[in-house]
């Protein structure tokens, strides 16, 4: 290892240390407020939950450290034991909720519910992609590369991230091949895989969540259409410079200009399929049946038709297609143990977040929201900390997360109880913005993040490990660009 090599590795590992250290400052203070008898500013909070100790947050902090230093320091010891670690430590921290926590077994049911239809939706999309052959007969430049980038940004609100991004990582990388560099893969998953998701409740999972519990599906795209430009625009800025910069390479792409072919088209039909039973959720339908509820299953119908649609979109798919695409299971096969772990492990870290989202949400200004919503999303799962966050902010104004009325009523911008403070609306926006943007900080911030690293390492591209994504690129390229986010519309 150079000097250079190390002095990045020394960096990297003080920026993982500090990060822990920041997770664990908030909830050690987390932990301290259940010392003392507060009243709640959730109406539906009570004092007498019992929240775990903080120790339990261990398990979580040490699958990040593996995640972030198994491939780089004992790749061959993390590729043969990764799932044997996740499973272990998610079930650690399960066996204590089960045994030691009042009510623990409904958490853990409620986290299996939430890691299948999880598991089912990105599963699901990555199948029926892998299915899809799209052949764009033309050499990657840094104009075409851009106007790729900015159609996934487009059909992603419309898709969702994961079939984004699994639709249009092989083609982007083809036309790219003989040029491709770690880069490229890093601005995909900056773009397609998270910021560009943030228009439509469809577009990435906290946006969803708002959705369900009864924010308008309309309400997201003309209140983040301008940040979403500004980020978008400044991204392709840099990348069409640092693609402009890498050359031509030794492009084998024959100059054909502008075709485009498509194999294993009827998958679309099943893409369709998947995104519409994304809606099939009692909180959207009134009377629509729940099996977790009339059968006390862990997954509803609409699992169950992500399964099948999955099961038969590979059984009939175009084998030239497959086979092209280079097609196999390892990419979802790490997401689903490394999320399970992670799923389990992460539960009393947003247990204890949660506390304090609802006992100290009155003295947590706008600012404060958007960085704890931004920071905790970029490492634990962005759905469960927007709703966690979402509930003390609704709480800061006296309203309820389980009121589809109240949850509309913040949603339209009502005054704040604070002196001087910002309205309703604005908190929203924040936290909206903040859990799908930061998303983008580290690989496990959003599961296209890992899909994307998977399937490109497969094909033999150079990806950066997870410390040398954070130090390299999402911290000097993205942190800039929240800042100025937050002194433009947050800062106030």
């Amino acid at each position: 290892m150079n000097k250079t090599k190390a002095f990045f590795f020394v960096f990297a590992l003080l920026l993982l240390f500090a990060l822990s250290n920041a997770i664990e400052s908030t909830l050690l203070f987390a932990a301290e407020l259940q010392a003392i008898s507060t009243k709640a500013l959730i109406p539906t909070l009570e004092s007498s939950v019992q929240h775990p100790p903080l120790w339990l947050v261990a398990p979580f902090i040490l699958l990040l450290i593996m995640i972030a230093t198994g491939p780089l320091l004992y790749p061959r010891f993390w590729e043969h034991h990764y799932p044997k670690i996740a499973v272990a430590l998610g079930s650690a921290v399960a066996l204590y909720y089960g045994i030691f926590i009042e009510k623990g077994g409904a958490v853990l049911f409620h986290t299996l519910e939430e890691y299948l239809a999880f598991i089912a939706l990105v599963s699901s999309l990555f199948v029926v992609s892998g299915g899809i052959l799209i052949r764009i007969h033309q050499k990657g430049t840094p104009l075409v590369n851009a106007l790729l980038l900015l159609f996934g940004a487009v059909i992603s609100n419309l898709i969702g991230t994961t079939g984004a991004s699994m639709l249009l990582i092989r083609p982007y990388m083809r036309i790219n091949e003989g040029r491709l560099k770690a880069f490229h893969i890093v601005f995909f998953i900056f773009i397609v895989s998270n910021i560009g998701g943030a228009l439509t409740p469809i577009g990435d999972p906290p946006l969803f969540l708002g959705f369900l519990k009864g924010v308008p599906f309309f309400w997201v795209l003309p209140k983040l259409w301008i940040q979403w430009m500004i980020t978008l625009l400044a991204l392709i800025l840099i990348f069409m410079v640092l693609d402009a910069r890498n050359g031509s390479g030794e492009s084998k792409i024959p100059e054909t200009k502008g075709r485009i072919s498509i194999k294993g088209a009827k998958n679309f039909f099943f893409l369709a399929l998947i995104i519409a039973a994304v809606f099939l959720d009692p909180a959207v339908i009134n009377g629509f049946p729940s099996l977790q509820k009339l059968y006390h299953l862990p997954l509803g119908i609409r699992e169950f038709i992500m399964f099948a649609v999955a099961f038969v979109a590979y059984k009939t798919a175009n084998h030239e297609a497959l086979r092209d695409n280079q097609f196999n299971f390892e990419p979802i096969k790490e997401v689903a143990f490394l999320f399970i772990g992670i799923f389990a492990t992460m539960i009393p870290a947003l247990d204890l977040i949660g506390n304090y989202a609802a006992t100290h949400a009155e003295s947590l200004s706008v600012t404060k929201f958007y960085w704890l919503t931004g920071s905790l999303s970029g490492v634990l799962d962005n759905a469960p900390t927007y709703l966690n966050f979402f509930a003390g902010a609704l709480g800061k104004f006296g309203l309820a997360i389980n009121s589809p009325a109240d949850i509309r009523l913040f949603a339209s911008g009502i005054d704040s109880p604070v002196p001087g403070d910002v309205t309703s609306d604005i908190y929203l926006m924040a936290i909206s913005l903040a859990s799908v943007f930061f998303g983008a900080l580290t690989y496990i911030g959003n599961a296209p993040n890992f899909m994307v690293k998977n399937i490109a390492a497969q094909s033999d591209v150079d990806v950066p490990d997870f410390l040398e994504y954070i130090y390299k690129y999402s911290v000097p390229i993205l942190l800039p660009l929240f800042i100025v986010l937050w002194l433009l519309f947050f800062h106030y």
